[in-house]
Order: structure tokens, then sequence, then C-alpha cells
């Protein structure tokens, strides 16, 4: 007897996964004016910052965890499918330019790799194995840091993957990001819970879900940067300039902590090597090249421990 074709299986019931609930405010969606479908459209979104605003302990529990770690050298990895795969790969590839963070310590794991980025490769989150070989590549260790992303809590990739990823010989920190109220899934360490309820439009995740898992992400990574010394004040010290707008913003950066105008910031970059911190130590302590980068190196690159050294 031949084994049933698994397409004709039924697929798991997520009838009580909170973001597949339908939303009591939009029942008439299919009915309203263009004004209408904005407003509304508006008015849920507005309910996303309270998400995070109850999610900032867990948030902070898992940060605080994760520090040691990163600043030790690991990494931050991301693991997702489809939405919530693009947009750990997003955060992931918007590291390196605004904070020189060297290639391969913020890491987006996506279902159905690359591709999957431009076109959808659904099928491939319900593999709980499939994100093996992507992670065991990365030879994970006790300073990593490996977060899953799954909007209702059940992806099978995401889930899988997180249970791979905590296997005893790695013991990377663990965490799961999802937007329905749950239970800790026994591969996670931490649990982040954003709860923005119901879609406007059913199950569309990537509307609430998706701008919530965004600002998350956005806060986890730019959290860690600014604890690990690549932040100044408020300003980018550690932007790499490798184009006219990145350039032109690390001259005001520069002009805002030396007090130059941006012709002599703009030379003075030059001279640092277009590096941000160096032109600032340079002129703040009046140091040659050489000199700069040594009281930075000495500093572990943090700008404000280098510049307060005697």
């Amino acid at each position: 007897m031949t084994d049933p074709d698994p397409c004709t299986q039924p697929p798991p019931d997520r009838a009580h996964v909170a973001t597949e609930h339908r939303n009591p405010r939009s029942t008439a969606l299919h009915t309203l004016p263009v004004a209408g479908l904005v407003r509304l459209i508006n008015e849920e979104d507005a309910s996303v910052a309270h998400a995070l605003r109850r999610a900032e302990p867990a948030l902070t529990r898992l940060i605080t965890a994760a520090e040691p770690g990163f600043a030790a050298g690991g990494r931050l990895v991301y693991i997702g499918a489809g939405t919530s795969g693009r947009l750990g790969v997003l955060d992931a590839s918007e590291a390196p330019p605004t904070f020189c963070v060297e290639p391969g310590r913020i890491v987006g794991i996506i279902a159905g790799g690359d591709a999957a980025l431009r076109r959808s490769s659904e099928g491939m989150e319900d593999d709980r194995d499939g994100a093996r070989a992507a992670l065991t590549a990365l030879g994970l260790n006790a300073r990593d840091t490996v977060i899953g992303i799954a909007a209702g809590g059940t992806t099978p990739y995401v889930l899988g993957g997180l249970t791979i990823a905590k296997r005893p010989t790695a013991a990377p920190l663990t965490a799961l990001i999802a937007c329905a109220p749950m239970a800790r899934p026994s591969g996670a360490d931490h649990l982040i819970v954003l709860n923005t309820g119901p879609e406007v439009l059913t199950g569309s995740t990537r509307m609430k879900a998706g701008t919530a898992t965004k600002l998350a992400l956005n806060t986890i990574s730019t959290t860690l940067m600014v604890r690990t010394g690549r932040v100044y004040q408020n300003l980018m010290v550690d932007l790499c300039a490798t184009n006219d707008k990145l350039l032109d913003r690390a001259a005001r950066v520069v002009s805002a902590l030396t007090g130059l105008p941006r012709a002599d910031a703009l030379a003075l970059l030059a001279r640092a090597g277009r590096s941000v911190k160096t032109a600032v130590v340079m002129h703040r302590r009046s140091l040659s090249l050489a000199d700069a980068e040594g009281r930075l190196a000495a500093a572990a690159g943090n700008l404000g421990c280098a510049l307060d050294r005697d």
C-alpha cells in the first residue's frame, strides 16, 4: 500500500492563531472608498506602537542577555520565512553601511535562500529541517544570538531552526519574535510577543505584524550597536562613507563633533581615510593619523572612551 499523497493531507488548523482572526473593524473592507481605506489602515497601524510598548520588558531582557556575547565578537542571526525572513535580511543588510559592522556579524537566513527575497517561496517554510545547512555553515557558538521570526509563531522552518541552533555543542542564545500570544517554544530562551491583533486584511501579516517586526529588529540591532560603541551621542560615527550621501553625512557628523566648517571637515575626513572616528580624534586630541588610530584601538574602537582617555 502506497503512502497517501502529502499534498492531499489537510494542513494544520491555525484558526486559533490571533494573526489569522478576522478584524471586526474591517469586515466591510471591500465597500470602502479610498479615503475610508486609508483612514482604517492608518488607524489600525497606530496599534503597532502600543504592541512594541508592551513588549519593552521582553525586548530589554533579550538584548541584555545578547549584549555580552555580541560585544565579545558574537553574531546576531535572524531566521525567517516570507515577510519575516525578508525583514531579517533587510535589518542584517543595513547594518554594514550604517555601523561599519564587519561582514557576517549580523546574518539574515530566509527560507528559500536569496531568491526568496524577490520571488515567494512559501512552500519552503513548512520544512522544519530547512535551515540546517545554513545554520551548520555558520558554526554557531555560545557568543551568538539566533532570533527566529514568525508572525503567527507556528512556522516549522523557524521553530525547527531554533531547535537546530540550540544543539548542546553550540548553545547560542535563542529567541522567537511572534505577533500572536503563545507559549515559549522549547528551542527559544526568550519569547518576544508583539501582539498586533487581527490584520485589516485577514491573515496579511505583511501589514501590522510586519511593521511591528521591523520596529523590533531595528530596536535590537541598534541597541546592540549603541552598547558596543558604534554610536557617539546620537550620531553614526561608525558609518562607511562609500557614496556621496554617506560622505556628506560623515562630513556633517565631523562638523558637529569638531566645530569645523564643511570644507575643512571633508579635508580632515580625507586625511583620516574617511573614518569619522579617526577624524574626530585627530582634531579633538591634535593627533596624527597613526596616533589617532592607535588611541581608538586601545579604546576598542569606542569614540567616547578614546576621547576621554588621558
